[in-house]
């Protein structure tokens, strides 16, 4: 089922991410958690990409042993910075025989040595390819706060602009942890005219060096309440967790509440979170 139908439906749902190993002998442990994900029965899973398409094999096996194995629709990640367009069509085609429908089209992170390959330089580029390949369902990434590499915000929002001109259906927000930055940015970009879906982006912190790691490589605002927990639990591993899966069910709960139904869990691999945020949410959703 292609992602924009499901959220076409108005409906609150909740879908988590999935990413790949980097080496061979990890693999069975992935998808042994992609698979007790998938028995949670989320509205979709998305499985990343690994940098310069390395793991791009991976990718592809894990999303169509979700969605054939497990039946949940599956949301395959693509970067394009370090990929040349024949890369591209290759995996597009193996995603097609898998019968994935759902592309999330991104740039991708800059290697420190530079880029592999040139043929890409924004994500809009690369949904455009995609659109003339076949009949997928496109997602795109969107940065509540500004990506990290624009100007300004104005600046970010064309970009924006340029992805759903090029082509995609819906779009994912990066991580954020203060619900009033969305719902800003919400309005920001209806009044730009960007009409389409926009899926909730959710991480629940369970320790102090994976924030450490995300205020560095995006920036990302923390409100003052968030802190307060970072600082009470952050040197107890079980009450930092407990508190992490805590905060972001009270997001999705204010999400939903307010009239953002879809909601994406970066879970990290963790069959664990994911379970207990569905329980949290079982009445809700």
């Amino acid at each position: 089922m292609k992602i924009k139908e499901i959220l076409e439906q108005g409906k609150p749902t909740l879908s988590f991410e999935i990413f790949p190993p980097k080496t061979e002998d990890k693999y069975d442990s992935v998808e042994q958690a992609a698979s007790e994900i998938a028995k949670l029965n989320p509205a979709f899973m998305s499985v990343t990409y690994g940098a310069g398409g390395g793991t791009s094999h991976y990718t592809v096996d894990i999303a169509s042993g979700v969605y054939h194995n497990y039946n949940v629709t599956a949301l395959a990640h693509l970067t394009c910075v370090s990929s040349t367009k024949e890369k591209v069509r290759q995996v597009l085609g193996e995603l097609k025989e898998a019968g994935i429908e759902n592309v999330l089209a991104l740039r991708g992170d800059i290697p420190k040595e530079g880029p592999i390959a040139t043929d890409y330089r924004y994500a809009s580029e690369l949904i455009r390819d995609i659109k003339e390949a076949g009949d997928f369902c496109i997602g795109a990434a969107c940065y509540p706060e500004g990506h990290v590499e624009s100007a300004s915000k104005t600046v970010d929002m064309e970009y924006l602009k340029q992805k759903v001109e090029a082509g995609c259906d819906f779009v994912t927000t990066q991580m954020f942890f203060d619900n009033n930055i969305l719902y800003n940015y919400l309005y920001r970009i209806r009044e730009k005219g960007v009409a389409v879906p926009v899926v909730a982006g959710i991480m629940p912190v369970t320790n102090v060096k994976q924030i450490a790691r995300i205020c560095q490589l995006s920036g990302t605002y923390l409100p003052s309440r968030f802190k307060a927990i970072l600082d009470r639990f952050g040197d107890n591993p079980a009450a930092m967790k407990q508190a992490g899966i805590a905060y972001a069910t009270e997001q999705i709960i204010d999400l939903i509440a307010n009239g953002v139904n879809a909601i994406h869990v970066y879970s990290l691999n963790k069959p664990d979170i994911a379970l207990k945020i569905k329980e949290n949410l079982s009445e809700i959703l």
